[in-house]
């Protein structure tokens, strides 16, 4: 299939997250039910790339193999609570990016066929004990809270000054061309070279 997106070069060698959806199965959409989800896609959903989104996609790919060891995690299998509001900072755009791997939706998600493939209310926001994301298994009950530490990857300092610059119109051409190396090389370092750091993304058993 042909396209005229050009993403960044280090998008292809980004992880990928491989679920198995029965709900896909049931309808013939993916064989077997099996879906890849790489970087790319998510960036289509939020249609940007930054570190929250980068870091969110990691913590899905780092959260559902802690639930799901040594095979595919089950999409729609998963309930995702996150601890602030959706429309409190960036919840809202991680709750989309985990939602969209889990599976998992709010009260607008598929309704199901038959009473099953239900998706919703398995994504809920503003759960004030949680310290960062929670991942539940819904057959087992097994759970898992995960948090990303961003200072492990620091952005270049020269960026804030350009940001402000090219916010302001005040950047050149060539200003506004070097944000956007610098700001993409930071999601890079995130998702290529850190991508398995354990400092990083943290996942704590519940």
């Amino acid at each position: 299939m042909n396209s005229n997106t050009r993403f960044p070069d280090f998008f292809t060698d980004a992880p990928r997250i491989t679920v198995r959806d029965p709900l896909a199965q049931f309808l013939g959409a993916a064989e077997d039910g099996v879906i890849e989800y790489s970087y790319a896609d998510v960036v289509k959903l939020a249609g940007h790339s930054c570190p929250t989104v980068a870091s969110a996609f990691l913590m899905a790919r780092a959260a559902l193999a802690a639930l799901y060891p040594g095979v595919l995690p089950e999409r729609g299998g998963v309930r995702v609570d996150m601890p602030e509001p959706a429309d409190e900072g960036v919840s809202g755009v991680i709750g989309s990016v985990i939602g969209m791997i889990t599976g998992a939706a709010g009260a607008g998600g598929f309704h199901g066929i038959g009473g099953r493939f239900d998706r919703r209310a398995l994504l809920s926001f503003g759960v004030p004990v949680l310290a960062g994301p929670r991942l539940s298994r819904i057959d087992t009950g097994a759970a898992v809270s995960v948090s990303v530490r961003m200072e492990r990857v620091p952005g270049d300092p020269r960026m804030r000054g350009l940001l402000q610059q090219c916010m302001t119109g005040t950047a050149t051409p060539e200003e506004e061309a070097r944000f956007r190396v610098l700001w993409q090389d930071r999601v890079r370092r995130l998702l290529v070279e850190h991508c398995n750091d354990p400092q990083l993304v943290e996942v704590d058993p519940l």
